[in-house]
Order: C-alpha cells, then structure tokens, then sequence
C-alpha cells in the first residue's frame, strides 16, 4: 500500500490526473447542520465525523437533491488528512430514500388497496341484489299460483318473499355504508396525494451524491460538506402600527423551500445576498443612428430559439427567527441578530428552526424598531372625497429594508396594508395608512357657464369650485390638498384666468394645483378654484369636463 500511495503521489506531482481506487468506500451519516437560505436559493451545510484507517480513502454523502448545482459543492473540516479530489455524481433510485416521501407513498398505496377492496365489495353487493331481484320475480309469479289455494305451500312461499326481502334490504344497507367508507377512503387518499405533490423533488426518486477522495494520516476525520440548492427562498413582510405620534415596524421573514430535503433544526440564516454565477460591471454598448432602409422580402426560414441558464456559488448568509417569551407587563418578540457585509445582510434566529420540504412557510420575526414620522392628510377631491393619512417616516434603524407587504394598524385596530418599497437607512419614505373618516372634504360645483364673444365668435366656457374641509379629529391637522385645472395642447383654445383663494403652494405645468394648509381641531376651511377657456371659431374642442 505504501508503494501504491506513493506511486498516486508521483502521478498528481507531475501533473497526471488519475481515479483514486480506496480500499474503502465509507457511505457518510452527515445530518444538516446549517442552513442560509437567500432570496430564491440556500446553502446547506451538513457534518460527519468518521473513522477511517491512514491511506488514501473514498467516502460518500448521498441522498442529496437533485438540484443543487454541482460547482457550488464545498468539503472542508478539521483532521489530519487531504482532500484529493470531489466528484458529484447522480444516484439512480429504485425508491426514494426521503423517509417522508416513503410514508406518504406506503400510505397511499394502501388507501389505494383499501378503494379498491371496497370497490370489490361494492360489485358482489351489486351482483348479490340482481339475484336477490331475479329471484323476487320468479318467486313472485310462484306465490301468485299458490296464493289461492291457501295451502302449506303458500305459506312457503310468503315467508320465501319476506326472506328474499329483508335479504334485498341488508344488501343495499350494506352498499350504502361502503359507498360511504369509499368516500371517506377517497378523501384519505386525496389528502395524502396532495402531501406528494407539494414534497415530491425533480426527477425523484433519484438523488446527487458527493465522493470524496481522502489522504488520511491520522484518525478521526471530521468533514463539512455544503451545497448551493434551489427551490428555498424568504419573502419579508411587515406590521406597521401607528399609535399617536410613534410608528413602530415589526418585520417577518417568510422561510419556505421545496428542495426535496426537510430542514430539521439546525443554524438557520437569512441572507439578503444573491448568488450568481458571475457578477460583472455592465458594459455600454455604442449607440448608431442610421438612416431608415425599408426591409427587404427574405425567404420563410425555420424559427431558431436560444436559451440561457445560470448557476449560483454563493455568499456567506444570515439568518433570523422569533422567540416569544411570556411575561407578565407584555408578551416580548425576540428578533435576529444581525451581520452587516459589504453587499448583503445576514439575520441570524434566535432558536432553530425546522423547515420541511413542503412548501409551507415559516414565519419568524427579524427586527422591530420605531421610526421617527411626521403626519399630515391628503386628499384629492377631484377623484374622491377621502382625506388619506400619510407618515412621512425616516429609516432611523441599521437595516434596509427589503420590498414587501405590510399591514396597517392604528392602535389595535387592522385598517388595511400596503406594499413598502426598497428602503435604505436614513431614506425617507411616505407611507400611506388608511382614511381618517374624522376628517371630511367635500367639493362642489358653483359656477358654470358658456357664452360666445359677440366679436369672432370665440366660445368661452368658465367654471368655478368651492373645496371644504372640515376637521373633527382632537387635534390641529396638516393637510395637503391637490386639484387641477385645463391645460391647452392647441394655440386655438386658451386657458385664462385660473383663480384661487387661498393661493395655492404649487402649480405645475400639467395643471396640478396643491395647497397645504393647517386647520385647527374643530375647524373648517375653504378653497375656491375657477378659470376660463376660450376656443376658436370652429375649433371642436375635446377632453372638456364639468
């Protein structure tokens, strides 16, 4: 053996590539360990110990999905040996070795035998009462002849009748409680199929398999093997609740994964980080202009498709959770603790967490801060008389904030949800949370008219609005207000003479109108908006509205 080794040695020394023959294949328990689990992938990491005599060994890790992505597989650990090489080979399956899967498939197959038992049954109940029929109209016609005579035989035959009949009645009893155990049964049976669907991997029931070739020196060996694996991802989502002045978010990370491997529990991580098989600078390409050429008649020629595909080795990841500790003032969340990168953040949990291969998410609580937040109302009569309350709030906290829904609480009380953008820290957002019925707007048509100049016969149109808000909260309100008004697109119609009163703070070229205005608890105000539109002599004029 000595010499084979050194002859193996020789060979990688001067650059030949050969199959290492071990004198032992050792088939790894190596359990999971960790997870970090990224927006659309995760890395799985999984540990063995082992006991292998010095030499140059092989060892093996399978039962592994089938679609994590080969050139993300990773073997480190500790110990007194080398790692000569790392192969990831498919493992073709007679039978699935996920003991969830086998379970579910058992059970099925039973339900299955159980339908078909009944269904058995069901036809010998079915041929058992066209007998018991056949021979009611046989013997009916036998008991007719006899009846009249009043003998021993007739009497036969009456008790034949009853006997054919309660026969007939226990049969159909006993068709319909099988029709309903086979109810049952089938619903058994679409339960457990259901299950399948949502655990069942890609190509199952094979699996990937990870051989490694070892030098061992020493002894035990301890090998950590990890693995990039689609089907896992982690959506954010949020509780916003506005109490008086003070907002508080509350942010939850959805974990889910259909990978074809149950995550018991073990380190998971969250990780905002994307893998990628490669990360590069986008390049500008040069911009041509050219005159336009009429295309030429080109022959039909057969249609050509390309495709793409990328892999992904990965980051490091990051993690969170929620542990809820019962206490007697308030019930306290535990968030994650976090891990700042370069380009990504991590969250780590505050407990384990056991993720199945199902589909099913896993809701785990990831931060919980205050924001500073300014409040005010807007409301555009024009389109509704609503007044919306917005937050104007500052991300004070180290996090950034990932897009996704949120829900919308004042005090206890659920008023809706919304989606939050992409938030970085120190970016200032504006959230819309719900109508306020306490503040009410009303707009209203009070002038109207049309005329033509006596002189070139130019039509004018004039209108005029009266805006009221009213404000029944405790307290004063800021309280943003929006309307329009006509913008020409032809130097044949003329807007002229827009008014206001009170003047408004902004005035866009579009015609967007917008004041801000302070109207104190109790208090009302009023807004005045009017203006003229000229339009030439034969000029139709569209997009009017009153």
């Amino acid at each position: 053996m000595a010499g084979r080794g050194s002859v193996a040695r020789w060979m990688r020394g001067h650059g030949i590539v050969a199959r290492v023959t071990a004198a032992t294949d050792e088939q790894l328990d190596a359990p999971i360990v960790a997870v970090t689990v990224y927006p659309g992938q995760a890395r799985v990491t999984r540990r063995a110990r082992v006991e292998l005599v010095p030499g140059e060994r092989q060892v093996r890790l399978g039962g592994l999905p089938v679609n994590l992505h080969p050139d993300s597989v990773r073997v480190a650990g500790r110990g007194s040996a080398s790692v000569l090489g790392v192969d990831v080979r498919m493992a073709r399956l007679a039978r699935t070795p996920d003991a969830a899967i086998t379970a579910l498939t058992d059970q099925k197959r039973g339900l299955q035998a159980r339908l078909d038992e009944l269904a058995d049954a069901d036809r010998v109940e079915e041929d058992r009462i066209d007998y018991l029929r056949t021979l009611s109209r046989r013997g009916g016609r036998e008991y007719a002849g006899t009846l009249a005579t009043g003998t021993a035989q007739a009497q036969q035959a009456i008790a034949l009748g009853q006997t054919i009949a309660d026969e007939l009645a226990t049969a159909l009893a006993r068709r319909r409680d099988l029709a309903e155990q086979r109810r049952l049964a089938q619903e058994d049976h679409d339960r457990v199929e259901r299950e399948l669907s949502a655990r069942r991997s890609p190509r199952a029931p094979d699996r990937r398999e990870v051989v490694v070739d070892l030098d061992v020196t020493g002894s035990p060996v301890e090998l950590e093997v990890s693995y990039l694996v689609d089907g896992a991802h982690w959506d954010s989502t949020y509780d916003l609740r506005l109490a008086g002045d003070r907002l508080t978010l509350a942010w939850f990370g959805l974990v889910s994964q259909n990978t074809g491997e149950d995550w018991p529990e073990c380190d998971l991580r969250l990780s905002t980080a994307r893998p990628a098989v490669a990360v590069e600078v986008p390049e500008l390409e040069p911009w041509f202009l050219s005159k336009y050429e009429p295309p030429r008649p080109m022959p039909r020629a057969p249609m050509m498709q390309a495709a793409g595909y990328g892999a992904a080795p990965a980051a490091p990841g990051g993690a969170y959770d929620a542990v809820a500790d019962m206490d007697v003032p308030d019930v306290r969340t535990e968030v994650a603790a976090v891990e700042h990168g370069a380009t990504a953040t991590t969250y780590k949990p505050s407990r384990p967490i056991a993720v199945a291969a199902d589909g099913t998410a896993h809701r785990a609580a990831v931060a919980t801060f205050e924001l500073p937040v300014r409040l005010d109302y807007v409301t555009v009569p024009l389109r509704g008389v609503e007044a919306y309350l917005r937050a104007t709030a500052t991300n004070s906290s180290e996090h950034a904030i990932l897009p996704g829904h949120a829900a919308l609480f004042h005090e206890a009380e659920y008023v809706g949800s919304t989606d939050l953008p992409p938030w970085a820290p120190g970016e200032e957002v504006e959230l819309a949370l719900g109508v306020d019925d306490r503040v009410r707007v009303e707009r209203e048509l009070v002038r109207r008219s049309a005329s033509k100049a006596a002189l070139g016969g130019t039509e004018r149109r004039e209108l005029a609005y009266k805006i009221t808000i009213g404000n029944y909260s405790p307290g004063a309100a800021r309280i943003t207000v929006q309307d329009q008004g006509p913008v020409s697109r032809d130097p044949a119609i003329t807007v002229r003479d827009v008014t206001c009163q009170p003047r408004e703070s902004e005035r866009t070229e579009l015609g967007v109108l917008t004041w801000r205005l302070e109207v104190p608890a109790g208090g009302k105000t009023e807004i005045t908006i009017g203006f003229r539109v000229d339009v030439a002599k034969g000029v139709r004029m569209v997009g009017w509205r009153e």
